[in-house]
């Protein structure tokens, strides 16, 4: 689930650039130019799995637009301590996740952003995502880790289930870009939660 702009990309462990000789994928910090790409696949993502709490008329209206300026700013202009990590297979952007580090007092770092390119889901780039940034939020000692889903995306529910999280507690949907206009009605968010993050590493390789 996205809760909204968040801000800067950090540069420890999660900064690394990865790349195994037999691995196809790479995985490394984003930059400023690659805004577009990343506003490219967040706006699929969205229209494919957040119709129905987000209003047609944004979806198929400005969204990419509207996630652009969003990423333009989060990767232009940071704050605060973020991380935000794409992976690319032969140069192309196939999926990110973007982490607040240190959001809540509570329950640690939100992961504000995980997609995937719709082609390359269930091929563990999302875990693989997973678990780097759950990485980054050990490097800093952040904590725990936890996130929202849309109510009505079992699937993902399901995703996170299988990685061992917990669901704890509900919210209404914020609308993006605080535009109330943009939703359906009053949609709910699930909070996801993994006490510990290296429970989001077992068994994924970070070299």
């Amino acid at each position: 689930m996205d809760r909204g702009p968040g801000c800067k990309s950090d540069g420890r462990r999660q900064g690394l650039s990865v790349r195994s000789p037999i691995d196809p994928l790479q995985f490394r910090p984003a930059r400023p130019e690659d805004a577009g790409s990343i506003a490219a696949l967040h706006a699929d993502s969205w229209r494919r799995h957040y119709r129905g709490a987000y209003s047609d008329s944004f979806l198929d209206g400005d969204v990419e637009a509207d996630r652009r300026a969003v990423w333009s700013e989060r990767l232009g202009h940071p704050e605060g301590a973020t991380a935000t990590i794409l992976a690319e297979e032969q140069g192309q952007l196939v999926g990110f996740v973007h982490v607040v580090l240190d959001d809540d007092p509570t329950w640690g770092a939100l992961i504000d952003n995980l997609h995937v390119v719709h082609g390359r889901k269930r091929s563990g780039i999302g875990t693989r995502l997973l678990a780097r940034a759950a990485a980054a939020v050990v490097d800093r000692g952040a904590g725990g880790v936890y996130l929202w889903v849309l109510d009505q995306n079992v699937a993902a529910q399901a995703f996170y289930d299988a990685r061992g999280g917990r669901s704890v507690g509900q919210r209404e949907v914020r609308p993006p870009g605080g535009v109330p206009g943009r939703l359906n009605g009053s949609p709910l968010a699930l909070r996801y939660v993994w006490p510990d993050p290296r429970t989001l590493m077992a068994g994924s390789s970070l070299t």
